[in-house]
């Protein structure tokens, strides 16, 4: 017997004891991925047949199988479980992590069953035992998929347990396999015309006639979902996308709207509220045929797709990081609808929670569904619907260079309920500047790309960040900390502090074959960022206010190489003189328009050391230099 299981699953074994259930996991399963209940019980009380450390073995189990379907590791529960309060346990913690479940159940006889046990020094019950198993095991197993197993495999003899194969086929989602690159396209809705212009901007050549599209460079187009509803052409789009993807040259995720229409060809009542109108008139023109092909790619539709060895998460609204790549209905409604708190707001839509601010996910996710008047990009996510149903633009997204690439609508087909401009002064710096400091309170492991792993312990992390707190610039500007020469070694020549002998040597043990000398005046290093004017300062570092209280912002800021301030706070108006200098420099010099920018990061020494060192002078050389010759 063929037993087809996904590769991510929490499979139950099934079955009374002596029905080879142990046997039958070593054989299929790798030794990590199995966890029995004897084994449990082993290691808490030195016997496998303790049934009085049971209820504290199987705590340990679901723990552990817990924590392994959580990193992504398919898991065998390896027990009798013919109770149902037993796969109840099961199934729910199947649920709890967005994973399907199996059940491969021995239903053996129970004369085979006792003998078995009978051979085995170690089960020393009565073949009572077994017969409560297998009574309990005929009493559900025909109701196991109404449990919630999504898949049940019934092996009824040795000779059907001996020549089974287990295959763990690929989730449904995952793509890791496809690299691209990919054109992923927004919320169609209809817009038929602003299609087909955007693929050709995209350099795709597009046949009108038999409505289908390839790219010369075997690009592969991502549509987001939402081709219906609101537009002009909703069955035009219909063609295209299904041509496309059945030449392989695109693949699809499925939104809202395109569920909608799915359950009116089911035959369902839907309301014909939110454009959907448009796309049921359109129906009435199509063939039975094309109707019942639609119908079968509507179904055929999966909630997202994980692509590029998981560096790339595609989904109509987008996709938190511990459900991607998992398979329930959970996962399924948050790809559809998003995260909602179930509150309506004042323009009678769902409120949503921008399950975007929290995300921490390394995979960048891409995603529609909330049309904005410009694309939104908020941690390692961005929202490509702009709206182009509404008046706005139909935005391409192009994997992996990361340009964007739109084409605006020839005009409002729909007015929205909610203004798309409603976010227009948010950036999301406004949305990101507080710190969740359980993000930073815990190991972390940093790959870098010149050195092995770093780990930073969290009582480091703890030090740093009371450090930063006390001391520290606003994070918002410390986008920059420079490296530091290694200084060499202390001369060993009489009357030398360094020497440049030592110095060439210590580098050329070091490998460094090749050294810059130059004339070194007395500064001190100082990262200078500035901006063009007050409205960068907000809208490129989301900072509205001066750090020193000033009425309006500053132009910049100036800090240490260890990202202090360079000025002191008494000195707030002799930093900002000197940014004001070098903005007007950079105004007259026409540095804005050259380098097509409206701020600059700078790496400089500035001169005299004194500089920085006023208040060290003051404050600590002065007074001795005072004591010293006073008492002489």
């Amino acid at each position: 017997m063929k037993i087809e299981i996904p590769e991510l699953c929490l499979v139950a074994l099934i079955g009374a004891s002596g029905s080879g259930k142990s046997s039958f996991a070593k054989t299929h399963f790798k030794p990590s991925e199995v966890l029995s209940s004897d084994y449990f019980r082993y290691i808490i009380s030195d016997d496998e047949s303790d049934q009085s450390v049971s209820t504290a073995a199987f705590d340990s189990l679901f723990d552990i199988a817990k924590k392994r379907l959580e990193i992504g590791r398919m898991t065998v529960i390896d027990a009798t479980n013919v109770k149902i309060t037993a796969r109840k346990k099961i199934i729910e913690l199947a649920r709890s992590q967005n994973v399907m479940s199996a059940a491969i159940v021995f239903d053996l006889p129970e004369e085979l069953c006792v003998q078995r046990n009978q051979q085995r020094p170690d089960r020393n019950f009565g073949s009572y035992v077994v017969r409560n198993h297998i009574r309990d095991l005929q009493k559900s197993i025909r109701y196991l998929r109404k449990e919630g197993f999504r898949y049940v495999y019934i092996l009824r003899n040795p000779e059907e347990v001996k020549n089974s194969e287990i295959v763990k086929n690929k989730l449904w989602s995952n793509k890791k396999d496809e690299k691209g690159p990919f054109d992923i396209i927004g919320d169609v809705h209809g817009c038929y015309e602003e299609l087909c212009s955007l693929l050709n901007k995209l350099g795709w050549i597009v046949d009108p006639v038999n409505k289908n599209a390839h790219h010369p460079n075997e690009r592969r187009a991502v549509f987001l979902g939402d081709l219906f509803d609101r537009g002009p052409n909703n069955m035009d789009v219909a063609h295209l996308v299904m041509n496309m993807t059945k030449a392989g040259n695109a693949i699809c995720v499925p939104g809202n709207h395109d569920i909608k229409l799915f359950r009116r060809l089911q035959g369902k009542n839907v309301k014909l509220n939110h454009g959907f109108d448009l796309t049921a008139k359109e129906l009435e023109n199509e063939s039975p045929e094309f109707i019942e092909k639609l119908t079968q790619f509507i179904d055929g539709l999966v909630s997202h797709y994980v692509l590029d060895n998981g560096n790339l998460v595609v989904a109509h609204a987008g996709l938190s990081e511990k459900l991607q790549g998992r398979s329930s209905g959970k996962v399924r409604d948050f790809c559809l609808y998003g995260e909602t708190t179930g509150e309506i707001d004042e323009f009678g839509l769902p409120i949503r929670v921008n399950w975007a601010e929290e995300y921490k996910g390394s995979a960048l996710v891409v995603y529609g569904h909330i049309p904005y008047t410009d694309v939104r990009r908020l941690n390692n996510t961005i929202c490509i619907d702009t709206g182009c149903v509404f008046g706005g633009r139909l935005t391409a997204y192009r994997y992996p260079e990361g340009d964007l690439v739109d084409v605006p609508a020839k005009r409002e087909y729909f007015t929205p309920v909610k203004p798309l401009d409603i976010f227009k002064d948010k950036t999301s710096h406004e949305q990101v500047n507080i710190l969740d400091i359980k993000d930073i309170l815990r190991d972390h492991n940093i790959k870098t790309r010149c050195s092995k792993e770093i780990k930073i312990t969290k009582e480091k992390s703890a030090s740093t960040l009371e450090t930063a707190a006390r001391f520290s610039v606003d994070p918002r500007w410390l986008i920059y900390l420079p490296p530091t020469m290694s200084p060499c070694g202390t001369s060993k020549e009489t009357s030398y502090l360094e020497h440049p002998n030592e110095a060439f040597e210590y580098y050329h043990r070091r490998e460094i074959n090749k050294i810059v000398c130059e004339e070194k005046y007395m500064g001190s290093r100082g990262i200078i960022v500035i901006c063009r004017n007050n409205e960068t300062v907000k809208s490129r570092f989301g900072i509205e206010n001066s750090s020193h209280g000033e009425s309006s912002p500053n132009l910049g800021i100036i800090y240490t190489r260890s990202g202090r301030r360079f000025f002191n706070e008494h000195e707030a108006v002799f930093e900002q003189a000197i940014l004001a200098r070098l903005n007007s420099v950079l105004d007259k010099t026409g540095f804005w328009e050259t380098f097509s920018t409206d701020w600059v990061c700078l790496d400089t020494e500035i001169m005299p050391w004194s500089a920085k060192a006023r208040s060290l002078l003051l404050e600590q050389y002065a007074p001795t230099g005072m004591a010293g010759q006073h008492g002489l």
